[in-house]
């Protein structure tokens, strides 16, 4: 590839890229674009029109920084394909620190349902769970009311129920074991 003469400057006074950029950009293109694609078409897990985004970004990316193409530096290509892997990287963690979004079907279901549905429904099952605990043993209610509703810790409930720490850890177990076997006989799946 020959070296374009960048001494001047990047855009000219009518707002338009010096010819040897321009010149740069056409032999980047012509060269890599091709394998370029190909390779962040497979980073993009065969999306095109993500693929296409990449590549656009990369090359501005090399218009912008056209020392990165210095024979000493390496070859072009390489920086290429780092930059496009480091953009299709970034893209994917921004997707994943974004909420994900609601689709259309969801939505459509939060708008069907009747005024005050959630908290009919939201009554009927906390009247199921409280007849379900009301099944368990004292001793299995002492130690869910102690752990779950009172928000303590297994030593906490320990001592305030009096009563060794691998007890409470059993009860517990026990107690949550007894209460989802009464919660599904009452068609509520836990």
């Amino acid at each position: 590839m020959t070296e374009p003469d960048r001494s001047g400057s990047r855009v000219s006074d009518k707002g338009t890229i010096s010819s040897a950029d321009e010149e740069l950009l056409r032999t980047l293109y012509a060269e890599h674009a091709e394998p370029l694609f190909r390779y962040v078409l497979r980073l993009t897990s065969g999306d095109w029109q993500w693929a296409e985004d990449i590549v656009q970004e990369t090359l501005l990316r090399a218009w912008q920084h056209p020392a990165a193409f210095e024979p000493a530096r390496g070859p072009a290509r390489a920086w290429l394909c780092t930059v496009a892997r480091h953009l299709v990287i970034d893209a994917r963690r921004a997707r994943r620190a974004r909420p994900p979004e609601a689709d259309g079907e969801a939505l459509e279901k939060i708008a069907e349902r009747a005024p005050g549905e959630d908290q009919i429904e939201q009554a009927l099952q906390s009247w199921a769970v409280a007849d379900a605990i009301r099944t368990l043993s004292p001793d299995h209610r002492a130690v869910l009311l102690e752990t779950y509703y009172r928000g303590r810790t297994m030593v906490e409930a320990a001592e305030v129920l009096g009563i060794p720490l691998g007890t409470v850890k059993s009860r517990t177990y026990y107690a949550l074991q007894a209460l989802r076997l009464a919660l599904q006989e009452r068609g509520i799946e836990p």
